[in-house]
């Protein structure tokens, strides 16, 4: 896939809001509270208008990365805005933007039928190519239990859910000051056999 074939989205840019989590109070009354804990979440922002067939693969796809990683969140972009992820349908193998994409970036994930057709899940396939985006690399082959061993896992695969240590590498990514930098790789990742 070549980089010429993205477009731009007119809109606003992803954004990194705060959440404040609630402080520890001392036991005590004459104790001071403790300092509030604040935590950085980066929001990105998927376009998935050109998924057509996909869409509820796409959505359980993100709700998996949402309810598993904390700093870093997928929210579908609004109508005319831009998003960092286009996740479109295509006729040939899965394939994604090697990440970790940052706000304002660009990423792509392109949802192919060839795998659907030989039979892998749906659902696992979005996570799995979504999971490029976030900064992870294949880890082929490899039990169904790592979501990022994609097809080497076998048809029967459907677990879709990143393990921890998945998890812990995008926290990694997505902590602190490492959510500013830009992405190391950006390479496009096929995941035919």
């Amino acid at each position: 896939m070549s980089h010429s074939k993205w477009f731009a989205v007119a809109g606003t840019a992803a954004a990194i809001t705060m959440i404040m989590a609630p402080a520890t109070h001392a036991a005590s009354a004459s104790s001071p509270a403790a300092p509030a804990r604040v935590a950085a979440v980066t929001t990105l922002y998927y376009d998935d208008t050109r998924a057509t067939g996909w869409e509820s693969a796409v959505t359980a796809g993100v709700a998996a990365w949402n309810a598993n990683v904390g700093n870093v969140k997928l929210a579908k972009a609004r109508p005319g805005t831009r998003a960092e992820i286009q996740i479109i349908a295509t006729n040939g193998w899965p394939q994604a933007t090697l990440g970790p994409v940052r706000p304002g970036g660009q990423a792509r994930v392109e949802l192919g039928s060839l795998a659907v057709t030989e039979g892998h899940d749906k659902t696992r396939i979005a996570a799995h190519e979504i999971g490029h985006n976030l900064g992870l690399p294949d880890t082929k082959p490899g039990p169904c239990s790592q979501l990022m061993s994609g097809s080497s896992a076998g048809i029967s695969c459907k677990n879709s859910v990143p393990n921890t240590t998945e998890r812990s590498r995008v926290e990694s990514a997505y902590a602190g000051r490492a959510a500013t930098r830009t992405p190391a790789d950006g390479r496009v990742l096929v995941d035919a056999h």
